[in-house]
């Protein structure tokens, strides 16, 4: 059987989006850098 490019079209792939990915990834980011900002403060030059 072979899949036409309208049934190709209708396909959802994965469970999870990069989008998500990238969000849950810039908000570990941005706790890590509070965290760190908190327990090494640099003064500014």
């Amino acid at each position: 059987m072979i899949i036409e490019e309208i049934e190709l079209n209708k396909i959802n792939g994965g469970g999870i989006k990069y989008g998500i990915l990238a969000g849950i990834g810039m908000v570990i980011t941005f706790v890590a850098g509070i965290i760190d900002g908190y327990l090494r403060p640099l003064k500014c030059n």
